[in-house]
């Protein structure tokens, strides 16, 4: 099956906003982390059901990043991968569950 992907714009803004928090603290470093939530992003679609669903009644999954302790929040609907956020993993999971 091929999938649709969509990004939402908050979840754009979380990468911005992350991006930018971590460039201010080391320079490159903001570059690095918005270059492995893009690699994350670019991966969902060849296998969308390979992470655990989190909700399961708004079919909500989430996958971590490997170097930044952050989750690429995403809701699928038949053909289409939605992202709807990129959360600190320490976030609670009231932030994404508004945007769903």
């Amino acid at each position: 099956m091929t999938y649709r992907l969509e990004i939402r714009p908050d979840a754009i803004a979380d990468i911005e906003e992350a991006a930018l928090w971590y460039e201010a603290r080391e320079p490159g470093l903001g570059s690095d982390f918005a270059n492995e939530v893009l690699q994350a992003i670019d991966i969902l679609p060849n296998n969308p059901l390979a992470y655990r669903i989190r909700h399961k009644r708004k079919n909500v999954r989430w996958k971590l990043l490997d170097r930044f302790p952050y989750r690429v929040v995403y809701q699928m609907t038949d053909d289409l991968i939605t992202v709807i956020g990129v959360l600190h993993s320490a976030r609670h999971d009231r932030h994404w569950r508004k945007r769903s």
